[in-house]
């Protein structure tokens, strides 16, 4: 108890009953009103050095400020601030029910009272003292900040629930801040895309969907920069230009001439070492192998041995030596494409770069007609051969693939489609 407490326990409760001193109303005939132990004046004041407390006067000397512990304004004798009746000295306002003493600051009924002092005003469920600063409902409140809702307590930046506790906004669950192709493309879209390569006809039987998200994760940035639209339409456009690249279609042919993407896996007619003219022998960085023929091969028909030597030292697979691997490995057969498609070559910008916006064309490029967009990337490609002059077919059939592959992603296929009005590197 506190002095004021035990003072008028003596008075009114205790000892003073029992000798006949006032109390309240019963303050006995030999006691004179504003002196000590008797009652109070009306007007609630007593003699000098005496204070009214409870209707008594006291000594003022014998009141405390609560050096034995907080003082007690419930009235309810217990030492308790919040009529629970266990003497505890609970400084909660909102009725915890426990009286456990902790002082737990909490204002919405934190049900724990712990001591704990967490800081939550949301009614976290927890109150375990983290002084999370959380304010959405988490719902784990363990002092990890996380203010996205998900529960994870990992300061997730996400916004779009993914619910995987890595720091990470892309929702792969990997906690490493990249993503994964799989998050945009489904083998559903896979195989709706490509609705012949398998056929008797075609040789696409290697390109698979599998592979291509093996290949994808030598390139981390492929289809994950951006927005989710502008990341769909980056795949869209490289599926346009590798399915061009290896068509099989024609302007009849069954589901249209942009079903046909990927039916072929090498350049028509050099299966058989006959093609040997893509052999630059004066480049001895990248000298030909004796009996290998450098033809095109895979999604985007790599081929001369310089590009095949590159594509060697970048993902780390001879195939300058050994050039028949990128049509006998599905994952190989794109991954070669996605070097191409990555990978700058100046003056070239990559085509990785333009399509999510990391380009940007200097006033001589701009004065040349190179500008952002799905042209551009033809441009990049093989625009020797299809830019600056009017539209060939070949540059019709590269966005007639683009525009059906969009559709599939839902996305949008941006602006300049076309290269007529671009010079060529």
């Amino acid at each position: 108890m506190t002095r004021r407490t035990l003072w008028s326990w003596i008075v009114c409760g205790g000892l003073g009953a029992s000798a006949g001193w006032g109390c309240g109303g019963d303050t006995g005939s030999a006691c004179t009103p504003g002196t000590e132990a008797c009652e109070c004046y009306g007007n609630g004041t007593c003699n000098p050095g005496l204070t009214c407390y409870s209707g008594v006067c006291v000594d003022a000397s014998a009141e405390s400020t609560g050096e034995e512990g907080p003082s007690d304004t419930s009235n309810t004798e217990d030492g308790d601030a919040t009529g629970d009746g266990d003497g505890d000295g609970d400084s909660a306002t909102t009725g915890d029910g426990d009286g456990d003493g902790d002082g737990d600051s909490a204002t919405t009924g934190d049900g724990d009272g712990d001591g704990d002092g967490d800081s939550a005003t949301t009614g976290d469920g927890d109150t375990t003292g983290d002084g999370d600063s959380a304010t959405t409902g988490d719902g784990d409140t363990t002092g990890d900040g996380d203010t996205t809702g998900d529960g994870d307590g990992d300061g997730d930046s996400a916004t779009t629930g993914d619910g995987d506790g890595d720091g990470d906004a892309t929702g792969d669950g990997d906690g490493d801040g990249d993503c994964t192709l799989a998050d945009i493309f489904s083998q559903a879209e896979w195989d709706a895309m490509f609705l012949h390569k398998d056929d008797s006809v075609c040789f696409g039987s290697i390109y698979t969907y599998q592979g291509m998200l093996t290949a994808a994760q030598a390139y981390p940035t492929f289809a994950c920069e951006g927005s989710e639209e502008v990341r769909r339409r980056e795949l869209a456009a490289f599926l346009g230009q590798i399915s061009h690249e290896t068509t099989g279609g024609w302007a009849t042919a069954p589901d249209g001439p942009y079903a046909w993407g990927l039916c072929f896996i090498e350049e028509v007619g050099c299966a058989g070492g006959g093609c040997t003219q893509y052999c630059d022998a004066g480049n001895t960085t990248y000298p030909c192998a004796p009996g290998k023929t450098y033809h095109g091969r895979g999604a985007m028909q790599l081929s001369w041995n310089y590009n095949y030597g590159q594509a060697a030292a970048a993902l780390g697979v001879d195939i300058l030596a050994n050039p028949d691997l990128v049509a006998t490995d599905s994952a190989l057969a794109t991954q070669t494409a996605l070097w191409f498609w990555m990978t700058e070559q100046l003056p070239k910008p990559s085509a990785h770069d333009v399509m999510v916006g990391n380009w940007t064309p200097t006033a001589a490029d701009i004065s040349l007609g190179r500008l952002p967009g799905f042209g551009m990337t033809t441009n990049i490609i093989n625009g020797g051969l299809e830019c600056g002059f009017a539209t060939p077919a070949a540059v019709e059939d590269r966005v007639g693939f683009f525009e059906r592959y969009a559709m599939i992603l839902s996305t949008t296929t941006g602006s300049n489609l076309y290269c007529d009005q671009m010079a060529s590197y």
